[in-house]
C-alpha cells in the first residue's frame, strides 16, 4: 500500500491545492513515485486526459509538480455548478447528470466504491499519495456520509495536515475552532498545523503559536510564507480576479458569473510587460488592448447578463479598434444564434452576439478531446498566427456551424476562426499555451501600440512552470518540518 498523508483546510482558499503541489514535487525530488488526489472537487476549471475524460485542473497542476501524467483517477468526482443550487456531475471523467445540492447530498453515498477504485488505481504505481480535502472538516451541515474530508481519512486512515490562512486573520480562531467541531477520533487524525500565508516578522507569533499548541493539543508543523508564484489555483477563490493594475499590453478577460477554464490566460502573466484584468462591468471595462470571452458553464446566462450590464455593446463597439477573442462559450457567444432544442442549459434560443457568423446548437452530449496542430489561415490582425502549432483539448456542448467552422473531418476543421477583421474564435482550450502564440499575440499588440517588448522574456510555458514548482518545493524545505512530515508517513497506514 501507498503511505498517505491528507492536507485538510479551516476553510476554501487556505492554500490547500498550492501545498499538495509542494509535497508532491518535494517527494518527488527526495525519490519517490508520488501521486495526488481529491475525491470530490467543485470546479468550472477543467482537464481533458488523454482518454477523453474530465478532472478539475487543481489535480493536473498537482500532478505536473508530481511529475507525472494526469489520470481521472486523481479525481473520480467533478462537480461543476450550473446555477446557484445545483452541479453538473463527473463521475470518473464522465458526465453523470445534473444534480440539485439536496439531491447530491443524499445521492453521494453511492459514489464511495468509485473514490475507493479510483484511490486503488492510484496506489497500484505511488508510493506516496498526498490528498487534498475541500472546504472545511467542520461544516457541521455536511458531515454526514462525507466524501472529501474525515471521512476520506478515514477510508484510507491518513494523517491529516490542517492548513488556516493568516492572510485573511483569525488564523488561531480558525485553527483551533476547527479542532473543537472534530470528534476525538478525527481529532486524533490531525498529527499537524500549518498557518500559511503569513507576512512579516514569524518571532510576533509565539505567543499564539504557544497557545495553540496548548489548547489544540497538535503542534504546529510550519509557518508558510505568502508567495509569489503563478500556479494555478482554486477558481471560486482565486486571487487573479482582483487584481486591475494595466499594463503596457493590456488584456482584459470578461469574468461572467460562471466564467470557466481561465487558466487558458495564465500564460500571458509571466510577461512583465502585460497585465489580465478580469472585469465584470462597463466602468472596469474601459479600453483595453485585447478583450478574451473565456469558457462558460452557463453560455446563456452569462450571455443574458453581459446584455443586461451593458459589456455586451461595450464590447461590440471595441470591436471595431481592438481583437476581440473567444474561447468555447466565448466564442459560442460570439455567434449570431444559440439555440438549446435540448434544454443543455435554458431551453429555446437567444441571439448571440453577431460579430462572427456562426451558429451554436447546443446538445447534451459533451465533446472531450485532446487535439494539436496548427493554427489554419485567418485573416486580419492576427493573419500572423496562420501556420502556428499548438497543442489543447476541447470540452464543449454544442455544435459550431458556419464560416467554415462545420466539422466535416478533423483535418478540414478550423483551429479559430476570424471574420477578417478583429474579431475570433476557438473551442481549444489551452491555444495560447504555444511560445509562437502567445508571443505572437503580445508582439502584434505591442506593435500597434508603438512599443517594444523585452525580448527572450517568454520562455517555454511548461519549463515555466517547472521553475515555478520548484520554487513552491524549495519554500516548503525550508518552513514546513518536513522530519515531522515523513515522521507522519511513516507511521501511516502500518497494517
Amino acid at each position: 500500500m501507498a503511505k498517505v498523508i491528507m492536507i485538510q483546510g479551516t476553510m476554501s482558499g487556505a492554500g490547500k491545492s498550492l501545498l499538495v503541489a509542494g509535497l508532491c514535487r518535494v517527494f518527488k525530488q527526495d525519490g519517490y513515485r508520488v501521486a495526488p488526489f481529491k475525491s470530490q472537487n467543485m470546479a468550472l476549471n477543467s482537464f481533458i486526459t488523454t482518454e477523453g475524460l474530465e478532472m478539475g485542473r487543481a489535480q493536473v497542476m498537482q500532478a505536473e509538480a508530481a511529475g507525472i501524467m494526469p489520470m481521472v483517477c486523481m479525481n473520480p468526482i467533478l462537480l461543476k455548478p450550473t446555477n446557484n443550487v445545483g452541479s453538473q456531475v463527473i463521475v470518473n471523467g464522465e458526465v453523470l447528470g445534473n444534480m440539485s445540492a439536496r439531491d447530491y447530498f443524499e445521492y453521494k453515498v453511492k459514489l464511495i466504491p468509485d473514490i475507493k477504485k479510483a484511490f486503488r488505481k492510484l496506489e497500484e504505481f505511488a508510493d506516496i499519495i498526498v490528498i487534498e480535502g475541500a472546504g472545511s472538516p467542520a461544516e457541521i451541515n455536511l458531515k454526514q456520509n462525507d466524501i472529501v474530508n474525515m471521512g476520506m481519512a478515514e477510508m484510507v486512515d491518513a494523517s491529516v495536515l490542517l492548513v488556516g490562512d493568516i492572510d485573511r486573520g483569525g488564523v488561531f480562531a480558525q485553527l483551533l475552532g476547527t479542532l473543537m467541531l472534530l470528534t476525538d477520533s478525527e481529532k486524533d487524525r490531525v498529527k499537524g498545523m500549518i498557518i500559511n500565508k503569513f507576512r512579516g516578522d514569524q518571532s510576533i507569533l509565539d505567543p499564539g503559536i504557544e497557545m495553540l499548541e496548548e489548547r489544540g493539543k497538535v503542534p504546529v508543523t510550519g509557518i508558510v510564507p505568502y508567495m509569489e508564484l503563478l500556479l494555478e489555483d482554486e477558481d471560486s477563490l482565486t486571487e487573479r480576479f482582483d487584481h486591475k493594475a494595466k499594463g503596457l499590453i493590456d488584456i482584459a478577460v470578461i469574468h461572467y458569473p460562471r466564467i470557466s477554464n481561465f487558466t487558458d490566460f495564465n500564460v500571458f502573466e509571466q510577461i512583465p510587460e502585460v497585465s489580465v484584468r478580469y472585469v465584470s462591468s462597463v466602468k472596469e471595462l474601459q479600453h483595453p488592448d485585447m478583450i478574451i470571452l473565456p469558457g462558460s458553464k452557463n453560455t446563456m446566462g452569462d450571455l443574458k447578463w453581459m446584455r443586461q450590464n451593458g459589456l455586451e455593446a461595450a464590447i461590440k463597439k471595441l470591436a471595431e479598434e481592438i481583437p476581440v477573442f473567444g474561447i468555447c462559450g466565448g466564442y459560442q457567444m460570439l455567434g449570431m444564434k444559440i439555440e438549446d432544442p435540448d434544454v443543455v442549459e435554458e431551453g429555446s434560443s437567444i441571439r448571440g452576439m453577431e460579430l462572427l457568423p456562426v451558429t451554436t446548437v447546443l446538445r447534451k452530449e459533451k465533446k472531450r478531446c485532446q487535439t494539436e496542430g496548427m493554427i489554419n489561415q485567418i485573416e486580419g490582425i492576427f493573419s500572423r498566427l496562420s501556420g502556428k502549432g499548438f497543442m489543447g483539448y476541447e470540452i464543449h456542448m454544442g455544435e459550431t456551424t458556419g464560416l467554415g467552422a462545420t466539422r466535416k473531418n478533423k483535418e478540414a476543421m478550423p483551429v479559430v476562426i476570424s471574420d477578417n477583421r478583429n474579431v475570433y474564435g476557438s473551442y481549444v482550450h489551452g491555444l495560447f499555451d504555444g511560445e509562437d502564440i502567445v508571443n505572437g499575440i503580445v508582439h502584434i499588440l505591442a506593435e500597434r501600440k508603438g512599443i517594444t517588448i523585452t525580448e527572450g522574456v517568454l520562455e517555454d510555458y511548461p519549463s515555466y512552470k517547472e521553475k515555478q514548482y520548484d520554487k513552491l518545493a524549495d519554500t516548503l524545505r525550508e518552513y514546513l518540518n518536513m522530519e515531522d512530515i515523513y515522521g507522519m508517513l511513516r507511521e501511516a497506514r502500518l497494517e
